[in-house]
């Protein structure tokens, strides 16, 4: 019998090359959900609901082992969506100067063949260094994070922005928790490596 597709409900280039990364084949697919956020939704209840949504989202016409993952970044209780301009990205990394910003990864995987959803999150905290305007600048013409929440990109040059990084997971803050899915991927038959 032969294993079933995997399919990454994502558009994310960050999050392909991470499964990338286990040498499994894969195709990826945009799944076309509503991510807002509910009404009293806590952040980690809202990646997971994310998750599952994106994960259920994919129609499979055979075997098929699906992703979905959703992440969200909060600082001092306030979620950080992505900036979308260097003018917002330049507002949210003076913002996040010096603080704390707490990550949470929402990761499902739907098993077609049996209807199963593994689900979870992984929580990653990261603490930026005191960023001058002039470093913010350098940072943010060099990479361009527009489309990344918290304005950096941590598996580039964003690292240098950083005090230090604490998670069960580091995969978890690239917006996929590679760990916790090979432990999904290994219940679900998949050998790997």
């Amino acid at each position: 019998m032969s294993d079933p597709r995997i399919i990454l409900g994502s558009s994310s280039p960050f999050r392909r090359e991470l499964l990338a990364r286990l040498g499994l084949p894969f195709e990826s697919v945009s799944p076309d959900i509503d991510e807002s956020m509910l009404p009293g939704e806590s952040p980690e209840a809202h990646v997971r609901r994310l998750s599952r949504e994106k994960a259920l989202a994919i129609a499979v016409d055979a075997p098929a082992l699906v992703i979905g993952s959703d992440q969200v970044a909060v600082c001092e209780g306030e979620v950080l969506g992505k900036p979308g301009s260097h003018e917002r990205a330049r507002e949210q990394l003076r913002r996040l100067s010096g603080r704390c910003v707490l990550f949470h990864t929402g990761l499902c995987l739907r098993d077609t063949r049996t209807g199963e959803l593994q689900e979870d999150s992984v929580a990653t905290e990261v603490r930026f260094r005191g960023l001058s305007d002039e470093e913010i600048e350098r940072y943010l013409r060099r990479e361009q994070p527009y489309g990344c929440a918290g304005s950096f990109k941590s598996e580039g040059l964003g690292i240098s922005l950083f005090e230090s990084v604490r998670s069960d997971d580091p995969t978890a803050l690239i917006g996929l928790p590679l760990i916790r899915l090979c432990e999904f991927l290994r219940r679900c038959g998949i050998a790997i490596p």
